[in-house]
């Protein structure tokens, strides 16, 4: 009796201590990270945000059981821009990274910046990116020398290649399809490994980065990770694969979305599988407004004035969900100003890892993003440039928007089955807005109010002296330089 006693209190003892270790493993193993970027996703082309044509369920679910972020801005109204601020938690004025790299570009993000998953590294993450980078395309630039482990998808925008549909009737060798663009590469870590994506390629690119996201968690469950998902969709052209094709009963835009959804599905999915749901921050957002001359291919930017390519708020307030069961209230939403440049030191606080050395512009939004009572959004001001100029300055209210120059369809339709129309020339007057009761950047209060006038030009003078101003031919002091291709340096070739 007494050896089967010892043997029981022998036997409690090992359980109690595993499940302490396991306990312990558990608290200090750091959140895992999934961030997901939409290409081209006005405000309101999802459920949460107003898009009623086709269903979102997962993402509704999402937003259900996390956080809406209703003011959420990015850096810029445009591709590598807007992701070189996301990785670097940066404004892209400060990078020296301003447009889209196209593929004749020499230029790429800076290989001395910090991105976030070099950030995660330090903590010892597993880190993988799936889908378009866009950040340049030479090897040195790629997302496997910026900190990723693992890459799969095309290096810059899927328009970027010789099957446009202007060119439609054109034979496949005819030489005018390549004046523009070579064939479109899809790249495996740092090699070609399609050297010509065609359309029926073009089908699977959010199946295969969805297919490896699943993947990706499943393999690395037993350590920290980072995902990185930024879909190619739904910038133009749009593709959905033959499961999706027709199925949502608004156009091939409403089928791409489904399957960006569906694709969403089985991440979330997958992290339920796992038992990862509880340790793990999802973040959902886009990288500028809708593509508006695109028409019925293009999303809708929703009560904001324009669309990509302006700072005015269609250009620039993206649609944004954070989910973490547990830690992020269920099922609230945020309407204080906060920007994807938080993502990265937002991140490094969760994780405990270390800030570079060098100037970055985000802010931490833990209290947003776990909506502490009282929290105000961190930024006093925020800046909206394009081009190298400042076109226009915010804070938690009013917006200050300076003459500048913008293309617009000025209440035109846009194109229809994947063919673009003319963009007008506009020219911005200086004006401000009223964004609390005025979110359609309408009426000019700006004799109104020339106190808020004043502080925000004031603010703007310190923003140009820091990053510059190509509107009023100032240099700023603040300005770092953009990654370049040396004669020495690897091309990628196809």
């Amino acid at each position: 009796m007494r050896l089967f006693r010892r043997f029981i209190i022998a036997f409690i003892s090992i359980v109690c201590v595993c499940n302490f270790n396991t306990l312990i493993a558990q608290i200090e193993r750091p959140p895992n990270i999934v961030l997901i970027f939409i290409d081209d996703m006005g405000y309101s082309d999802i459920g949460p945000f107003g898009a009623r044509d086709y269903p979102t369920p997962n993402l509704d679910r999402m937003a259900t059981e996390g956080r809406r972020f209703t003011d959420f801005m990015v850096s810029a109204p445009v591709c590598s821009a807007s992701r070189a601020a996301l990785m670097t938690g940066t404004f892209h004025i400060r990078l020296g990274v301003h447009g889209a790299y196209s593929p004749k570009a020499k230029d790429g993000l800076n290989p001395r910046e910090v991105t976030i998953a070099e950030l995660c590294k330090q903590k010892g993450y597993a880190t993988a990116i799936y889908g378009k980078w866009h950040l340049g395309h030479h090897p040195k630039f790629l997302p496997t020398s910026q900190g990723f482990d693992e890459y799969h998808g095309i290096p810059y925008s899927n328009d970027m290649w010789p099957w446009h549909p202007r060119y439609e009737g054109l034979a496949t060798d005819d030489p005018k399809r390549r004046e523009v663009y070579p064939d479109l590469p899809l790249v495996e870590n740092d090699r070609v490994v399609d050297a010509n994506v065609t359309g029926d390629d073009q089908k699977y690119l959010t199946r295969w980065a969805s297919e490896r996201a699943v993947d990706f968690i499943e393999r690395k469950r037993n350590q920290p990770f980072f995902l990185y998902l930024p879909y190619s969709m739904v910038h133009v052209p749009l593709f959905a694969s033959d499961a999706f094709l027709g199925k949502s009963g608004a156009g091939l835009f409403g089928d791409v979305v489904m399957e960006l959804d569906h694709g969403i599905g089985t991440v979330f999915a997958a992290l339920r599988e796992n038992d990862l749901e509880d340790n793990t921050l999802v973040i959902f957002t886009s990288d500028n407004g809708p593509w508006v001359g695109y028409g019925d291919h293009a999303g809708s930017a929703g009560p904001y004035r324009e669309s990509k390519q302006t700072s005015y708020d269609g250009g620039v307030r993206v649609p944004t969900l954070f989910w973490w069961p547990g830690k992020i209230p269920a099922n609230t939403n945020c309407d204080e100003l906060a920007s994807t440049i938080d993502v990265f030191p937002t991140v490094a606080k969760l994780i405990g890892a270390d800030l570079p050395q060098h100037k970055i512009d985000g802010k931490d939004i833990r209290a947003l993003l776990f909506g502490e009572k009282g929290a105000r959004s961190p930024h006093e001001f925020f800046p909206h440039y394009h081009h190298g100029e400042l076109q226009a300055i915010r804070n938690d209210r009013w917006k200050l928007v300076f003459p500048h120059s913008y293309r617009s369809l000025n209440g035109r339709p846009g194109g229809k089955g994947g063919l673009p129309v003319k963009y007008d020339s506009n020219i911005a007057e200086l004006a401000l807005y009223d964004r609390a009761n005025d979110p359609g950047e309408e009426i000019n209060v700006i004799d109104q109010h020339p106190e808020v006038y004043a502080e925000l030009l004031k603010a703007a003078k310190i923003f140009r002296k820091e990053l510059g101003d190509k509107l009023t031919k100032t240099k700023g002091k603040g300005i770092r330089s953009v990654g370049k291709l040396g004669p020495n340096d690897k091309q990628l070739a196809w």
